[in-house]
């Protein structure tokens, strides 16, 4: 299936939605997109057969920018504000499929107050919700050790001790393009198809400030506890370690792994809570990469729910970097 055009309605296009469709169909009952975002999966799932969709983001803004079209389905699209580590609490009913697309909305990129892209000048903000520590207070109040830390964790910034000590001397860094500004002194010039000098430092914070990698361990349980015998959980990820967590968590919750603990015998393993779809993760084709940029470098695992009780997973068996002052 050809990757999904923009329309003015929706102009966020989901990545991998055609093999992601693919993979679970025929899509039917209830399903709970755990990103909404813009609505593209929602949208996609909606026409392709479920029943309902329950769209939760812990952003209410994106709500308010989806009435223009979410009146057309009706009861049929459910939106709920809350974060999707939560989300058999927020659907309060078993599901018949969970979708996480991890990438950031092109929405929240594109707005400069939100502080998201170092191509835009806004404030450091970079909170998803309106709750939490902002990137401003992370860059400006941590010891430089613990910056670093944050910066190589999160980030796998390789520079990223030249990094903390280049913003601890340039404090206070209060904005977007200041930000990014200290980062590309502390790195080579950007070559032509490269990415931007800042993009590992601004991913690094975004994630420490939204504590994402936290809010993927706790929401693959919670798919786990609110997905009914026969369910989806697809999964789209966008770099290395969402992937890495992703990936070791369906190996240890299929069984095809232990769960770390070398002091267990293994005949007291949790019965496989799922069954693998997708047996290696599901890239892009050339076709959808020049469609969408954005989708070049996602991934996408699918796993079907196996009637065994649901079993909770050590985030640190799932291989989560654990940053000083971060998530």
């Amino acid at each position: 299936m050809a990757a999904a055009a923009a329309t003015p309605q929706s102009p966020h296009i989901p990545v991998l939605i055609g093999p992601l469709i693919a993979a679970v169909s025929p899509v039917r009952g209830v399903w709970l997109d755990g990103t909404f975002g813009a609505g593209g999966y929602a949208r996609a799932l909606l026409e392709a057969g479920a029943e309902r969709v329950i769209g939760v983001d812990r952003d209410p803004s994106v709500f308010e920018m989806a009435k223009g079209w979410a009146a057309q389905y009706g009861d049929r699209l459910d939106l709920r504000p809350g974060r999707f580590s939560s989300l058999d609490e927020i659907a309060g009913e078993p599901l018949d499929g969970v979708a996480l697309d991890l990438g950031v909305s092109s929405m929240q990129i594109d707005r400069a107050e939100r502080g998201f892209s170092f191509q835009k000048d806004g404030p450091l903000d970079m909170r998803m919700g309106a709750d939490g520590p902002t990137a401003a207070e992370l860059v400006n109040e941590l010891p430089e050790g613990r910056l670093a830390d944050l910066i190589y964790l999160y980030g796998e910034e390789r520079a990223s001790r030249r990094i903390a000590k280049a913003i601890v001397l340039a404090r206070p860094v209060n904005s977007t393009l200041h930000l990014a500004e200290i980062v590309s002194k502390c790195l080579p010039r950007q070559k032509p198809g490269q990415s931007h000098p800042a993009t590992r430092t601004f991913q690094a914070l975004r994630i420490a400030v939204n504590e994402e990698y936290a809010e993927l361990a706790e929401g693959l349980m919670a798919a786990e506890r609110a997905l009914r015998p026969g369910g989806h959980l697809a999964v789209v990820t966008f770099h290395s370690v969402e992937d890495r967590m992703a990936k070791r968590f369906l190996q240890i919750r299929s069984g095809a792994v232990g769960a770390g603990n070398r002091h267990a015998p293994v005949a007291d393993l949790p019965e496989p809570g799922f069954e693998i779809v997708t047996k290696k993760a599901v890239e892009p084709g050339a076709e959808e990469v020049a469609a969408n940029p954005r989708a070049r470098s996602a991934k996408l695992r699918v796993a079907r729910r196996t009637a065994a009780a649901p079993s909770p997973v050590d985030p640190g068996d799932l291989g989560m970097p654990r940053a000083r002052g971060g998530s």
